[in-house]
């Protein structure tokens, strides 16, 4: 064994330490070779005992160490004899512990060495997370190939070698040509022999040593420029080899493309035994689609993944979309502004091309330009009818989802483009309503930012290079492309510019990569496989791909798909599973809440509310029909005398009464009440009808809400029935035969019996009554109130009061004078009563006079009236007798009997026209309103409000979320 710096070491490191045994050598156990000090230093924890400090030589394979001196006199010797004597057996001990060492070393080298593999396996990473970068037609191939006949079928590498050109004789001709060249037989030729040579070999000297010196630098001159043209035939062969690559790709596609569609119609005609249900990216974008609508008020917000397509006005953003869709499905303007609101699109692929909005069962067949033509101006038409009136952009979001062979699935939102000046024709907020829509969609932290700039402009000139920078400063979801690469390469003095802008240096912005495309030559006419044939000419041909300006990775729409799908799926399986635990957790809250404050109630959501709603007012219309006959007909009557009434009383009956003879009085009741029929009475009376069927129908719902109403209803049944009566119409017709009805029954004077006379002199009598109990409540309040109110309610009359009553005594005085007094007052009255009126020192207008012997000879009417009618409750014998030769003449009554019995014929007509037709048409105009108030979801989130309204609605926005995010998952982990 050695002994190194106080520790142990094997034979196997013997090398590493100095021959010279004198001298201490400290080699830490750190320094040694790691498999030998793994293997051979298991027991290298010994100590050694601190005297010996220098490296000796103590294993038995050396010579035996010095002998000692002989002990001092006395000591007999022994202690030296007997390990003298024992030496042999210790040597023998150590011989025979070899084996333990050769044991032990096999033991820990083994149990090292399956550590250390294990340790290189748990390093190595787990390639089953991607298999999603191999292709879903690779898999496919694998069920429906087999792979164990197609290996048998393959020719064996011995056939394969056959068909392949002798390597030793072409390398033989190589060495005959590059002997030729080393000799001098070809000259001219450097530049081939540079080609020849290869890297380890010196380049061959000239043929000619005994040149002159001018033929030596005119040869270096030559080798220069030939090492130049050299240089660019290998960068044009690297071009026309990466191209070449490039055209073999998109054949394999093609042919690609053209496989998937034949499987994915096999698998729509049910031939393949896997059953499609929905896509991945179906799935996914019904996700997006319910969060768009979902407005949370826990703060779970919407932090999905979704390419946002956005870039200045006229940038092109349109243009990358429909190359990537593969279909131009846009509207196109010139110079205008034609993304007025975000336009979202699922791409997924399908056996045929097609598009379909999320609300539309129509599919648009994008292979076809009269369908491609009716897609793009129904989405012109979606877009400006989410604008609202007064303004140039909308936040709306248009779902469109577009389908075919080999589309790259993603979802992408293209948003309005960003301007730097509203123009004439723009509502004054169009640039900062872009810039809140722009940011509201980049500020989503898992959201890819696909940053669009016009090549052919000054990058000075770009805005949303610093609205991208000020969203994702790192650049770690951006994206950056650069469009019209042709004209800006035609445009530009310096070519470098692009290649700064492709490199990440021009602008301030960081991006995760930068892309240069070109989109067609900016004619509308373009089919998509014209613009990339184009686009590959283009970069086939360009400089900027040639002197290296541009990797061959970073050009056209194709690797753009390819590396924007890559990243958004990359983004979605990282950030899809937070997201479902943050709506668990929400879900978990509002049901929380809805325990805590609606413990008996069922989660009902505005749209089951609304059907409930609906089924109870429907219930209510109907109840009309159950109200009778005597109901309708005492109320409508009722109702239409307190409309009448004044008119009968101020312009019929008080005219009429003022007449000397009962002939004049009848004459001119007559042809009051003609006129009166003719213009007033049958309007009158309708509009008393439609205002006693709105009251029913209020009443009815008024008492269905007094058992188990439910007051969240009554904003959405007022709107209801506004609405109902705006629309609802009474039957034109109605209004003339009731005029007929009514003439008729106010013609009629015959009393047939006593009970109709006793019936009409009630009638006058309760009309009077009122009349007389308004007058003297005018009167009251016109003069004031009298002592006694004064002295019980300390309370006194005001000036204007105190003339009034002064005037009130004295046409008080005047009645009494001439009771026979006719209904207006002479102009020498009125003088009259103004002059004792200021003889008592009150000044007085005329109008004021006026104005009160109006009320005063009112009352003085009304009670001779009553008094008459008292008279006349025994005029029915004289009334027989048409008043022949009697003193009582009751012709008043009769005005009132022809009036009651046009109101009982009105009265019953109505109601027949009610029961029978309008409330049938009532219930009609109902059930439209509640159709079109169902169809419209901004006013039902108007009408039915209130938190359990919303609390309901989120509950059920977030567990459809959660499921559809489950799904997905389930799908996405399926397809790894």
């Amino acid at each position: 064994m050695l002994r190194v710096g106080g520790k142990m070491t094997c034979m196997a490191c013997r090398n590493l330490v100095s021959n010279n045994m004198g001298v201490k050598v400290c080699i830490p156990l750190q320094k040694l070779h790691p498999l030998s000090r793994a293997i051979h230093h298991r027991y290298s924890n010994q100590q050694v005992p601190p005297h010996r400090t220098a490296a000796r030589h103590i294993s038995t394979m050396s010579r035996l160490p010095m002998r000692p001196p002989k002990p001092p006199p006395g000591s007999g010797g022994r202690g030296h004899q007997q390990q003298r004597n024992f030496w042999m057996l210790r040597i023998a001990a150590r011989i025979l512990r070899l084996r333990y060492i050769v044991l032990g070393s096999a033991v820990g080298g083994g149990y090292t060495a399956k550590k250390t593999y294990e340790e290189w396996k748990d390093l190595l990473p787990d390639f089953s997370e991607y298999n999603w970068v191999i292709p879903d037609y690779i898999w496919e191939l694998s069920e429906q190939i087999d792979l164990e006949k197609l290996a048998k079928a393959l020719p064996e590498m011995e056939e394969i070698a056959k068909l392949l050109p002798d390597m030793n004789k072409i390398g033989e001709n190589f060495a005959f040509l590059k002997s030729l060249l080393s000799t001098g037989i070809v000259t001219g030729a450097s530049g081939l022999h540079l080609l020849l040579e290869t890297a380890s070999e010196p380049a061959l000297k000239a043929a000619d040593t005994s040149a002159p010196a001018s033929t030596e630098a005119s040869d270096k001159q030559y080798k220069k420029s030939s090492d130049k043209e050299k240089l660019d035939q290998l960068q044009e062969e690297l071009l026309r080899t990466q191209m070449k690559y490039q055209r073999m790709l998109e054949r394999l596609e093609k042919e690609n493309k053209e496989l998937r569609k034949v499987v994915l119609q096999k698998d729509d005609k049910g031939i393949h035994q896997r059953k499609i249900k929905k896509s991945l990216i179906d799935l996914y974008s019904e996700v997006l689609d319910i969060l768009s609508d979902y407005d949370s008020n826990y703060n779970t917000q919407d932090h999905l993944p979704r390419v946002v397509v956005v870039g200045d006005q006229s940038a092109g953003k349109t243009s990358v979309l429909e190359m990537i869709a593969q279909a131009r499905i846009f509207p196109r303007g010139s110079g205008e502004m034609m993304t007025r609101s975000p336009v979202k699109v699922t791409l997924s692929e399908g056996p045929h091309h097609v598009a379909m909005f999320k609300d539309s069962g129509r599919e648009f067949d994008l292979g076809k330009e009269e369908d491609l033509a009716a897609l793009r101006h129904e989405i012109e038409l979606r877009m400006r009818k989410s604008v609202k009136e007064g303004q140039t952009v909308s936040p709306e979001t248009i779902s469109l989802s577009v389908k075919g062979p080999g589309i790259q699935r993603m979802v992408l939102v293209d948003l309005p483009g960003v301007i730097s000046t509203v123009t004439s024709g723009m509502a004054p907020d169009t640039k900062e309503t872009i810039f809140s829509i722009s940011k509201a969609y980049m500020q989503n932290p898992n959201a890819i930012i696909l940053c669009i700039q016009d090549g052919s402009v000054d990058a000075e000139r770009s805005i949303v290079t610093d609205l991208v920078s000020q969203m994702d400063p790192h650049g770690k979801r951006t994206i950056f492309v650069l469009t019209k690469v042709d004209l800006a390469e035609k445009n530009l003095a310096s070519p470098s510019r692009i290649q700064q802008i492709v490199e990440g240096k021009l602008f301030p912005m960081k991006a995760l990569g930068y892309f240069a495309v070109v989109t067609g030559k900016g004619s509308t006419s373009e089919s998509i496989d014209s613009i990339k044939d184009y686009e590959e000419d283009f970069f086939q041909n360009s400089r900027l791909l040639r002197d290296g300006m541009l990797k061959a990775h970073q050009v056209t729409t194709k690797n753009l798909s390819l590396a924007v799908s890559d990243c958004f799926w990359k983004m979605v399986r990282e950030s899809v599973e937070q997201q479902a635990d943050a709506f668990k957790a929400s879900r978990f809250n509002l049901e929380t809440e809805w325990k805590n404050n609606y413990p008996r109630l069922r989660e009902l959501d505005r749209n089951e509310l609304y059907e409930k709603a609906k089924n109870e007012i429907l219930d209510e219309v109907i109840s009309l029909s159950q109200v009778t006959p005597k109901h309708w007909e005492a109320i409508l009557q009722k109702k239409l005398w307190e409309r009448v009434s004044t008119h009968v009383i101020e312009n019929i009956y008080l005219p009429a009464a003022q007449t000397m003879n009962s002939g004049t009085f009848n004459t001119t009741v007559d042809i009051k009440l003609k006129q009166w029929t003719d213009k007033q009475l049958p309007h009158k009376a309708l509009e008393v009808a439609w205002e006693t069927l709105q009251e029913e129908f209020a009443r009815f719902m008024a008492e269905y809400k007094g058992k188990d109403q439910d007051d969240i209803f009554d904003k959405l049944k007022e709107a209801v029935k506004d609405e109902s009566i705006k629309r609802h119409k009474w039957n034109e017709r109605a209004m003339d035969s009731l005029r007929v009805i009514q003439h008729n029954a106010l013609e009629d004077r015959s009393i047939t019996d006593k009970p109709q006379w006793d019936a009409a002199i009630q009638f006058m009598d309760e009309t009077l009554q009122s009349r007389l109990k308004d007058t003297e409540s005018v009167i009251q309040d016109m003069v004031g109130p009298d002592w006694k109110q004064r002295w019980m309610n300390w309370s006194s009359r005001t000036a204007d009061q105190h003339i009034r009553n002064e005037t009130k005594n004295e046409l008080e005085r005047l009645l009494k004078l001439n009771e026979e007094h006719t209904a207006y007052l002479a102009n020498d009255e009125v003088t009259t009563v103004r002059k004792n009126l200021e003889g008592r020192g009150v000044q007085v207008d005329p109008v004021l006079i006026k104005d009160t012997w109006h009320q005063m000879y009112r009352r003085h009417f009304l009670q001779k009236a009553l008094i008459h009618c008292n008279l006349c409750k025994k005029g029915f014998y004289y009334y027989q007798r048409h008043f022949v030769d009697a003193e009582l003449e009751c012709n008043d009554v009769v005005l009132f009997w022809r009036i009651q019995r046009m109101l009982m014929i009105t009265a019953n007509t109505l109601r027949q026209q009610l029961t029978n037709n309008e409330v049938r048409r009532l219930e009609k105009n109902v059930k439209e309103v509640l159709e079109d108030l169902g169809e419209d979801s901004e006013k039902k989130k108007h009408l039915i409000i209130g938190r359990r309204v919303q609390l309901a609605e989120d509950l059920k926005k977030v567990r459809e979320i959660q499921e559809k995010l489950e799904a997905f998952i389930e799908a996405l982990h399926k397809e790894k």
